[in-house]
């Protein structure tokens, strides 16, 4: 079963390892480091779920795009990951979720 992918679920989960699948034989390792929730502004729309997540991976930068991630307790879900910083030793990587609370609860329930 896969998790609902919400501030709350991921946050459960910082500091753990996620699986990437790059190929059909081939998946690297990335941890969660940081989930980070933005504060709903005056001129917003209500009932939007806004956060960003964070991953570091190993030294070999992966380009902006979307990947099978794949998790113990989430199980395995796309995500679109952009790196945002990194050197020889490591990349850090974001993913940015925005959207209506209600659509995802409905997602789960289905």
């Amino acid at each position: 079963m896969t998790a609902c992918l919400t501030e709350k679920e991921f946050s459960r989960h910082l500091n753990t390892k996620f699986q990437l699948k790059l190929n059909d034989q081939e998946k690297i390792e990335l941890e969660l480091v940081e989930v980070k929730a933005y504060l709903r502004q005056d001129n917003e729309q209500t009932g939007m779920e806004r956060f960003s997540v964070y991953f570091a991976g190993p030294g070999a930068r992966l380009p902006q795009q979307t990947y099978s991630l794949e998790h113990e307790e989430m199980g395995q879900f796309e995500i679109f990951l952009v790196p945002i910083s990194g050197d020889q030793d490591g990349f850090r990587y974001e993913a940015v979720f925005n959207y209506f609370k209600n659509d995802q609860e409905l997602r789960a329930k289905s």
